[in-house]
């Protein structure tokens, strides 16, 4: 039997944003306003951006973008880790009424060229060296390889250092992108964000699908501050905190419930680029960071490290996680060794940000066994096959160029289908049981098989393969493959394989086991029967 909930009551559902501040260029404007001598951003080793100082930066981008011929509509790609020049390059461009494409930085060159190309971006900014990769030498080389043209604006984020930009001509570098603003009056950037209308698209964030391909989910810039105003109200979020994202900017969490969060309540944004345990405790303890989201697995690396009780915690306050399990000990133990006052948990996906949510007072049987109940007016209900479907006025626009995906993910009613499987309880609070997709997460990302199983595909002496998502300890779950290897070619090792992904694949998509296997069990219709190797492997 159907069952479907929702707290009408509850004033983390707001009414329509439109009443409030509609679009992200208001918001900036709002902050300004509101918060402007309050800290925006704190850059770890450099100095502090306050509200209206983040008003002047961004609309001086918006200036430069103006004057780069960028025009309302289109879109702006960004391919960098979380750093200041993302911030205000992301909500400058959005400022200037262009669509925000962020492409996710443990993508290869390949994979970044391609979200770059279907979202036909007119600029593009990215990171030059970053882990140890010349990020833009790496997409030259893939639009070489492809024939490809990138974008006619190319502009460089320093991250690490300032590296040879003769791969791609012209590139611009950040300062000498920002000296192209003194074209433009800065009324004129004023008024195309007052042009910005709260329906527009204000962002496109492409995520995997099950056949391998990526989606790119379209949302509003309504749709966009209205979830990240109902994250902040079950969050409690205000000028006083200090939030250190880890969370990818480029992922809808660290984008709405991290950058936009803060914008609507004055609270700073610490960006980290990458989690690294010693350097996010150190970050903790200097910063005085009071709000830290991050996955099930951030928490239990710090709680186990050597030098977590040399540091100094005890401003943490709150912590938002998900995405995995959660043990209800890894709960009581945050709580009472990491000093948080409040642990929630919640469930989302790229197509309707923040559906579920868990209220500061829940118990930790509560947070770490449930998802929270309906946020940002969202109903939630739970079909007859056990799938999860969600309703409301934040549920995306649509799919990118993609009018079939789209009638499928959300049917002639409105509902989305979220491909996961669930069960509501009697107070309308969420457990995720398993899923309808063969996604699974590592380390907090979406991982899609198919797209995986694709690249094995292309291995001269692979037949067939099965991926599925198996327990680790530290990841939570991580890729095994199971391969029928071809009897006309030479047999490939497993760290072959391995390795092979690797070269196509973001690391966190790349299998970590791989089994061989003469067949794999399938059902009668012929399909791999991956319930059965998920069991075995368990």
């Amino acid at each position: 039997m159907d069952s479907d909930w929702r707290d009408t009551a509850d004033p983390s559902q707001p009414d329509d944003v439109d009443s409030m501040v509609a679009t992200v260029p208001a918001a900036v404007l709002a902050a300004a306003d509101r918060f402007g001598a309050c800290v925006a951003i704190a850059q770890p080793g450099g100095p502090e951006l306050n509200y209206s100082d983040l008003l002047r930066q961004v609309r001086n981008t918006a200036r430069a973008l103006i004057a780069s011929r960028i025009e309302p509509g289109h879109r702006v790609a960004f391919w960098s880790p979380n750093t200041i020049h993302w911030v205000v390059g992301a909500l400058g461009a959005l400022y200037a009424g262009a669509t925000l494409v962020p492409v996710n930085t443990r993508f290869t060159g390949l994979e970044a060229l391609d979200v770059i190309e279907r979202s036909k971006s007119s600029a593009l900014f990215v990171a030059g060296s970053f882990l140890g990769t010349d990020r833009l030498a790496e997409l030259a080389a893939a639009a070489d390889k492809a024939g490809a043209d990138l974008p006619d604006l190319v502009v460089q984020i320093p991250v690490e250092s300032r590296v040879n930009r003769d791969c791609i001509e012209p590139v611009l570098g950040w300062e000498q992108f920002l000296d192209r603003a003194a074209a433009v009056p800065e009324g004129l950037a004023d008024e195309r964000a007052g042009t910005v209308k709260p329906g527009d698209v204000s962002d496109i964030l492409f995520t995997s699908g099950t056949t391998g391909r990526s989606k790119g989910a379209m949302s509003a810039h309504r749709q966009a501050l209205n979830v990240a105003l109902a994250w902040t109200a079950c969050a409690g979020l205000t000028s006083a905190d200090r939030y250190l994202i880890v969370n990818p900017f480029f992922h809808s969490f660290g984008y709405k419930a991290g950058i936009l969060a803060c914008l609507l309540t004055g609270a700073a944004i610490v960006p980290q680029r990458t989690f690294d345990v010693a350097e996010t405790m150190r970050l903790i303890e200097t910063e005085r960071i009071t709000v830290f989201p991050g996955a099930p697995t951030v928490y239990a690396s710090i709680l186990d490290h050597p030098e977590r009780t040399s540091r100094d915690l005890s401003s943490l306050r709150l912590a938002v996680t998900g995405a995995a399990v959660v043990a209800v000990a890894l709960v009581e133990r945050m709580r009472a060794e990491l000093s948080f006052d409040t642990v929630l948990t919640a469930y989302g996906l790229t197509e309707a940000v923040v559906v579920t949510m868990c209220r500061p007072g829940d118990d930790p049987q509560t947070v770490a066994t449930t998802s929270g109940r309906a946020t940002a007016g969202f109903d939630v209900k739970i079909a007859p096959t056990g799938e999860v479907m969600v309703r409301g006025p934040n549920v995306m626009l649509g799919y990118l160029d993609d009018p079939a995906a789209t009638a499928a993910a959300i049917d002639p009613d409105g509902w989305l289908h979220t491909g996961d499987v669930g069960q509501l309880d009697e107070r309308g609070y969420l457990t995720i049981t398993d899923r309808l997709k063969d996604m699974y997460i590592c380390g907090g990302f979406n991982v899609y098989p198919a797209e995986v199983e694709q690249v094995l595909a292309r291995h001269p002496a692979v037949a067939e393969s099965a991926v599925v998502g198996v327990p680790d300890g530290r990841l939570g779950e991580v890729g095994k493959a199971f391969v029928v290897p071809k009897q006309s070619a030479p047999a490939a090792t497993e760290a072959e394989l391995i390795e092979f992904c690797r070269a196509r694949l973001a690391n966190y998509k790349v299998p970590r086991q791989v089994e061989f296997r003469s067949v794999l069990p399938r059902n009668p219709a012929g399909k791999p029967l991956k319930r059965l190797l998920r069991q075995e492997s368990r």
